[in-house]
């Protein structure tokens, strides 16, 4: 089975966006964001929650296209209703095995694009196996917390780190040590 790995950035209090999903405080140039986008292009597989692929919305993407065009998505959700969707657009119905059996296809490691409320409840069922945090150095004060309203407790061990010149770190941790 691949791994399920989250890679998210977030500010140095834990926030994966600020207030009414404002991400305009987080670096996305430079070379972390370069790091970033090189690591996404070896995903071949996506599962991120109904808001975060609506959010996507105000971005360009239209309702029922892959945010990423490389990559089979599945969109997690028991609300969201799309007519038309790509050939590579999913929507699932929140469920531990379909998660199992998404990974356990998935030619690659799964990227687990978010957002916080869906990777908390990935987090309570324990099917999260990195977590490579784009630790911004920037303090929100209030927004979309890393992990939801999850109350897991997890430790997760440092395999790698990485520092670029404006302050970003790439931390990979796995957390199922």
């Amino acid at each position: 089975m691949q791994k399920i790995i989250y890679y998210v950035a977030s500010s140095l209090d834990g926030y994966i966006a600020g207030k009414n999903g404002d991400i305009s405080e987080f670096i996305m140039e430079g070379e972390g964001g370069e790091k970033y986008q090189a690591d996404l292009a070896k995903f071949e597989t996506v599962i991120m929650g109904r808001k975060t692929y609506e959010y996507g919305y105000q971005y360009g993407l239209e309702p029922g296209q892959p945010a990423y065009l490389n990559m089979n998505h599945h969109i997690f959700s028991e609300t969201l209703k799309i007519d038309a969707l790509a050939d590579n657009v999913r929507i699932e119905n929140s469920s531990v095995e379909r998660v199992k059996e998404i990974a356990e296809a998935s030619p690659t490691d799964v990227y687990l694009c978010g957002g916080g409320e869906f990777a908390g409840w990935l987090l309570d069922h324990g099917l999260i196996d990195q977590l490579k945090l784009k630790l911004n150095p920037i303090i929100l004060g209030d927004g979309i917390p890393l992990f939801g309203s999850s109350k897991a407790v997890s430790v997760g061990k440092l395999i790698e780190k990485e520092t670029f010149d404006d302050g970003l770190q790439i931390l990979t941790y796995d957390l199922k040590s």
